[in-house]
């Protein structure tokens, strides 16, 4: 049985913080493709076009037939747990620190034989499901779990390292004044957040969401303009040593295109909101948060931003707010880079049109506010890198696959 998760307790000031440290980080290019199929959450391995072959470890040739026509497939995620060891000691850093550590080998139905880590309830000779996540280096491993869930398994400190469960942890929401703002606080403290802060700029301004947001438990409301730095460099010096979680809502939506709606003042404010209030956040917030990575089971541990699938191809009805999002999804993987060498995990979530009053006349299929909270608290828990949320954002993305050019060419509201 999963030991529960223990409550956090107050800290010894003076002992000193873990630093961080990473395990292994060193993968090939053929591997790097175990990483693009964690980040969205599937299960996929290489499979041979000729023979049919499930292969793994990932390579560039069939290790049966040597045909180099292997393609990224969804197979089976079951297997049977042949054999477990725990490991005892270490002369890596990362391990060393966390050991006790369980491993074991997995015959998986799709054929191959898996190293994988495994969840503290599994055990010799058991039926086990496997998923891809993705390590504090940012790379691709297998974890394993038995068959059937049970209702402690996101406890178990082994996993919990590999994926960003609000459970017990704090959570800092950028963006308080919108409907999502208020979704995204509903559900965290629904997934047994520790605390929550909330930011709340442009205090004159009456907000129904702030004020329904007041009411819920173990929420506190904070100042903070993304727009302003002194906003942003006090508010970290409050709450930055506390912020586990941090969700960077930050939202300014105008419609228009480039020509037809010549604006700079409006293009400035998507660009001062989204772009630089990233950058704002990101130098204040980002050195505490890698600073406390290794602080325990309840230490730092990830960054979502919540972006438009406009981010990655402009839509010419949104042409000014699309690029600034494609600004803000480029800064992003600055600061995914720069945060990895403290294991913070920097997520991007992608929706498609919502469901509110800035977005009014843009046709269905659109968004309710609560299934992008919803998808958000799922992508932390199962530890993805890449949210894909609605039919817009999922159909963008298979057709930048499939034909780049095709879709620049016809995409509108």
């Amino acid at each position: 049985m999963t030991t529960p998760l223990s409550k956090p307790k107050k800290k010894n000031p003076v002992k000193r913080i873990r630093m961080p440290s990473l395990p292994p980080g060193k993968r090939s290019r053929e591997a790097q493709g175990l990483t693009a199929m964690a980040a969205v959450g599937r299960f996929a391995l290489q499979v041979c076009n000729e023979c049919e072959k499930v292969q793994y470890p990932p390579r560039q040739i069939c290790g049966k037939c040597l045909s180099d026509k292997l393609f990224w497939q969804d197979v089976s995620n079951g297997g049977k747990l042949l054999a477990e060891t725990e490991l005892q000691h270490s002369n890596d850093t990362y391990f060393r620190d966390r050991v006790p550590w369980r491993l074991g080998i997995v015959i998986a139905d799709a054929g191959p034989s898996i190293v994988a880590h495994l969840g503290e309830d599994c055990s010799h000779g058991q039926r086990v499901r496997m998923s891809l996540s993705i390590d504090r280096a940012g790379n691709a491993v297998i974890t394993a779990r038995p068959e059937k869930p049970n209702k402690l398994e996101e406890d178990d400190l082994q996993l919990r390292e590999m994926a960003f469960d609000p459970k017990d942890r704090r959570v800092f929401i950028v963006n308080g004044k919108t409907e999502l703002g208020l979704r995204i606080a509903e559900n965290m403290v629904a997934a047994g957040a520790r605390e929550i802060f909330v930011g709340s700029a442009e205090p004159w301004r009456s907000s129904s969401y702030l004020e329904q947001i007041k009411s819920l438990e173990r929420t506190s409301i904070y100042s903070l303009d993304v727009t302003d730095t002194e906003s942003v460099k006090e508010l970290a010096s409050m709450i930055g040593d506390k912020v586990e979680i941090l969700i960077n809502n930050s939202y300014h939506f105008r419609m228009g295109g480039l020509i037809d709606r010549f604006d700079i003042n409006t293009a400035h404010d998507e660009m001062e909101i989204h772009y630089h209030g990233l950058m704002r956040l990101a130098a204040f917030f980002g050195p505490i948060m890698k600073s406390r990575s290794a602080d325990g089971p309840h230490g730092a541990a990830a960054w979502l931003n919540v972006l438009s699938a406009y981010a990655l191809i402009n839509n010419p009805d949104l042409g000014t707010y699309s690029a600034s999002q494609a600004a803000a999804l480029s800064l992003s993987q600055c600061l995914r880079s720069e945060m990895a060498s403290g294991g913070i995990r920097v997520i991007n979530t992608f929706t498609g049109p919502i469901e509110d009053e800035w977005q009014q006349i843009a046709p269905p299929p659109k968004l309710m506010t609560n299934t992008v909270a919803k998808h958000i608290i799922k992508g932390l828990q199962n530890g993805m890198e890449d949210i894909i949320v609605g039919a817009v954002a999922e159909e963008i993305c298979e057709r930048i696959v499939e034909n780049t050019k095709e879709i620049e060419r016809t995409i509108k509201l």
